[in-house]
């Protein structure tokens, strides 16, 4: 029997977590494919299942375990990856096996060797892998239009409320160059918007003491500002959009802001600020204090005063006062901040925060939660209201029948509002996915905006 009348094995892929994991599994994927493996659409009709876990908080856990349950009863044949593989219970047992005994294999996340090498065991590679089968660009799990582009690995800092380093290890950059490359390859691709991401993206390159490599016979420091630089340029060959997350405000992150205010990055930046109050960053082990941080925000829109600041806090983190509290809510009012998400304290397992005296009762957690959020809209609604009657760039995500779903430089995806926009008046003319459109805001709420095109 010839090599192309041979059946490939199917492959099922359950990825769960934040684009990071995301990321990982695109990775798993395109080597899947590289080897001459096809992807599964259901469960029965594959041969294995692969689950990607998150293990971050108490209901990722659980929503992991569920996924892996669900895969083992559907399918039989399952191997587990990510972050919840790299955790152990108080008794220093894997948590998986303990729970599903039956599953084939279990790693930590970034694992891309070691899943394969457990696929390769339980199901064999085809003889003959097609090659050509697989884009430059590798498989991706966003829409054709965005991709996220992961730059390193791991997280030096040792923050108390977090286990990450825990189960993906300290920072590791990936070569310059290969970012660069793969970069162009989404470009190339058709990506009209790349989402940069990492544990702290402000760090990069901090591991190899920003090293100097080479990106198209021209040197390239691995550090965040010469990255984000070349990455505007090769983004502007394209008509592309280059989006920031999990920036650290480390001082140099200052000279990016004029790139924003150019138009060659997005002005949007996702800062993970967490709190505050200088005696709740201190207690979580934070590396920026609260003082510094309203300063540099305050200087960025002196800079920029069309940047975008998203940002996450936690309420109710173990012995903060209703005083520290209050203190975080003035920040709040002060800042402006554009995007925000806030979280009550949730106990994860292995982070010393548990550790720490005075916790706050669940109840005022949550309590503490929705004001900060009621707050939080109040200033959302001004801020988007100020943008009614002003024209906007969005990206198209969605065709409806009643015109699109967008987003303007203000929005990521998933985790932002929309842009509604109603279809364009000149019968030639349609709103199409993928592609960019000048619009002008007609209405606003307290999340979302909408506009004629």
């Amino acid at each position: 029997m010839s090599n192309s009348s041979q059946i490939a094995p199917k492959v099922g892929f359950v990825s769960l977590g934040c684009p990071k994991a995301l990321v990982d599994s695109e990775q798993i994927l395109t080597q899947l494919r590289a080897e001459g493996y096809e992807t599964a659409k259901s469960y029965d009709g594959a041969d294995l299942v692969i689950v990607n876990t998150c293990g971050f908080i108490d209901a990722a856990v659980q929503e992991s375990l569920d996924a892996i349950g669900e895969a083992l009863h559907e399918n039989g044949k399952v191997i587990v990856t990510g972050c919840l593989g790299a955790k152990k219970d108080a008794a220093g047992d894997d948590i998986i096996m303990k729970v599903h005994p039956k599953v084939l294999a279990v790693t930590g996340p970034h694992a891309l060797a070691e899943v394969m090498d457990a696929v390769h065991i339980h199901l064999p590679k085809p003889h003959a892998p097609f090659l050509d089968l697989v884009p430059a660009q590798g498989v991706k799990l966003t829409p054709k239009h965005y991709a996220y582009l992961k730059i390193s690995e791991g997280c030096n800092h040792r923050c108390s409320f977090c286990i990450i380093p825990s189960m993906r290890g300290d920072l590791v950059s990936r070569p310059v160059a290969d970012v660069m490359l793969e970069a162009e390859n989404l470009f190339k691709a058709g990506v009209k918007e790349l989402l940069v991401i990492s544990q702290d993206t402000s760090a990069y390159g901090v591991d190899v003491k920003f090293r100097t490599g080479f990106w198209n016979g021209k040197p390239i420091k691995t550090h965040m500002t010469q990255l984000v630089t070349a990455l505007s340029e090769l983004a502007a060959q394209y008509g592309a959009w280059v989006r920031l997350h999990y920036v650290y405000p480390y001082p140099h992150v200052d000279q990016i802001i004029p790139l924003m205010a150019e138009g060659a990055v997005l002005p949007y930046l996702d800062v993970p600020l967490q709190h505050a109050h200088p005696d709740v960053l201190k207690r979580m082990k934070r590396p920026a204090s609260g003082e510094k941080n309203i300063e540099r925000i305050l200087a960025w829109r002196a800079m920029c005063p069309n940047i975008t600041i998203r940002s996450t806090f936690i309420a109710g983190f173990p012995g903060e006062t209703e005083e520290e509290f209050q203190y975080l809510l003035d920040f709040i009012k002060e800042a402006e901040i554009d995007r925000l998400g806030c979280f009550s304290y949730s106990p994860v397992e292995g982070a010393t925060a548990n550790l720490l005296a005075n916790p706050v009762p669940e109840e005022i957690r949550e309590e503490r939660r929705g004001r900060l959020m009621q707050l939080q809209e109040s200033i959302s609604k001004k801020r988007l209201q100020a943008k009614v009657g002003k024209t906007i760039r969005v990206l198209i995500d969605e065709v409806t029948s009643n015109g699109g779903v967008g987003r303007s430089a203000a929005d990521a995806p998933e985790i932002d509002g929309v842009v509604y926009v109603k279809p364009p008046y000149e019968p030639h003319k349609k709103l199409n996915v993928g592609e960019f459109f000048d619009v002008t805001v007609t209405a606003a709420d307290a999340h979302d905006l909408w506009a004629e095109a």
